[in-house]
């Protein structure tokens, strides 16, 4: 296709899905007293209400982009739809909170099945960068827009509905989604898949090693980093991980080639999307305590503080597209990851000294996660072959999920290390509220180390990556039109054949 308007059915129905991937667990944080009030259930399961459904869905996004890979995108995208309208339907008829985690770790595996396809199939519609770049940042502007009004929304439906309605939003949704992809996205082209067994063992570890690396962070929070829970989540994620590159590098079929991941545009792509994770989850919850814990602010107050956030994340999509067009996909990467690391070191330098150093940071990381999140994804599945792109895709929303939790790990380490007592409790000392303010700068520029790290790897590999294509530009040419030392070469042998006559 050459043109947006032409794509409208397939775009409307792959914004529908991104659209439930943000605002499914934005709407229902809202109803979570009311959830606990109404099934009896405690704190640790309102918590896996939420949980069960990232750490599914994190676990599982690179099963089904290898399966998609082999099997069809669009195949596998429409029964996770189907999946998705029947969980949220059973919604209807929860009536313990074990019942309930289950339908959402249900959801979860509907998740994994249908987010990362939205961008393969997204990328698939077009042959033109410059129209896959408009058509993601639109996809990605409509689920940034449910995720800033699902929270109100939800409020708005608990004054006047029962907490199930929140969930059985996702089954209209869902048949929207349907209906556009059926409709608007071609049957797929056994050429553009492939039918190399899949890999068992290599899948069991890899959902092992990310399932538990999504763990972990929540373990840290709950427990605190003096418990052995947390480190042994973490000791879990890192055998698997070992085991699952080493099965990755000597299995015949694998379920992830690690020299596609190592190519420059690749790596680079999920180097800048593992980056932008840390920051925003990692910044998200240090402002979230420190607005409220630290300043005092109510939740309501604490919500418009984060406004310039949303504001950014939301209205920014027609800038997104101008700056792409003039700096060039591989610039506004890196250009846009790194004004994600200057908003990370502006609030760990200054955050703690009022408001505004707050709000210039959130603009900051906004803007540069808003560029970030649609061209590395770009970039990630230009690097790849046709018939791996769902498993690029997966790539780099795991990056991003399981980069998040440990943002939110190392910043909840750091403030159990320095902080003395209870952070919930009211009424701090000044100590207390000393030892809060050095562990949040501590915390953020931590944070910023590690994202400049990320960042500047990934800077790297994009250079390696233009020098590379250089050099293939450079030698097609050659090719073509023969070097001078080519064309000596053939003076000589016309001179020698001329004699020979």
């Amino acid at each position: 296709m050459t043109r947006l308007r032409e794509a409208w059915i397939a775009l409307a129905g792959l914004s529908a899905v991104f659209l439930f991937e943000m605002l499914d667990n934005s709407i229902l944080n809202v109803a979570l007293p009311t959830i606990g009030r109404e099934l009896h259930a405690s704190t640790t399961a309102l918590q896996w209400v939420t949980g069960a459904y990232a750490v599914v869905f994190g676990g599982l996004m690179l099963v089904f982009g290898a399966i998609a890979d082999r099997f069809g995108r669009r195949r596998v995208m429409l029964v996770g739809l189907v999946l998705l309208g029947l969980a949220s339907l059973a919604t209807a008829f929860v009536s313990t909170a074990g019942e309930l985690i289950a339908v959402r770790a249900v959801m979860g595996v509907a998740a994994a099945m249908t987010t990362p396809l939205s961008i393969a199939l997204a990328f698939r519609l077009f042959s033109d960068d410059r129209l896959r770049v408009r058509a993601m940042t639109l996809i990605s502007t409509v689920g940034l827009v449910g995720l800033a009004v699902g929270p109100t929304a939800g409020g708005l439906v608990l004054a006047v509905a029962p907490w199930q309605v929140l969930l059985l939003v996702n089954v209209p949704i869902a048949a929207l989604a349907f209906a556009g992809i059926r409709a608007g996205i071609a049957a797929d082209d056994d050429a553009e898949l492939h039918r190399d067994p899949v890999d068992v063992p290599g899948a069991v570890l890899g959902t092992a090693a990310v399932v538990f690396a999504l763990v972990a962070p929540t373990l840290f929070v709950e427990d605190g980093s003096g418990s052995w829970s947390p480190w042994a989540a973490t000791g879990a994620a890192v055998v698997a991980a070992v085991l699952f590159v080493r099965r990755q590098r000597t299995a015949v079929h694998p379920l992830l080639d690690l020299k596609l991941v190592a190519r420059p545009l690749v790596s680079a792509g999920l180097a800048f999307k593992a980056a932008t994770g840390l920051a925003v989850a990692g910044m998200g919850y240090l402002v979230t305590l420190q607005l409220q814990l630290d300043w005092g602010w109510p939740p309501a107050l604490a919500a418009v503080g984060m406004l310039p956030q949303v504001i950014v994340l939301v209205f920014a999509g027609p800038f997104v597209n101008r700056f792409v067009e003039r700096a060039g996909l591989d610039r506004a990467a890196w250009i846009s990851a790194v004004t994600v690391v200057s908003g990370l070191a502006v609030y760990g330098l200054l955050g703690r000294f009022g408001y505004v150093w707050v709000a210039i940071p959130l603009a900051l990381v906004a803007a540069g996660i808003r560029v970030v999140g649609v061209v590395a994804g770009v970039n990630v599945l230009r690097g790849l072959p046709a018939n791996r792109t769902s498993i690029g895709a997966a790539l780099v929303d795991t990056a991003s999920e399981v980069t998040s939790g440990a943002g939110i790990a190392v910043t909840g380490t750091i403030l159990a290390a320095m902080f003395t007592g209870t952070i919930a409790a009211a009424d701090w000392t000044a100590a207390q509220t000393g030892e809060f303010r050095a562990a949040v700068t501590v915390a953020g520029l931590t944070l910023t180390v590690v994202a400049a790290a990320l960042v500047g790897y990934g800077i790297a590999r994009t250079r390696e990556g233009s020098a590379e294509a250089e050099r293939e530009h450079v030698g097609a040419v050659d090719a073509d039109r023969g070097t001078p030392g080519d064309l000596a070469g053939d003076d000589r042998r016309a001179e020698a054949a001329g004699q020979d006559r």
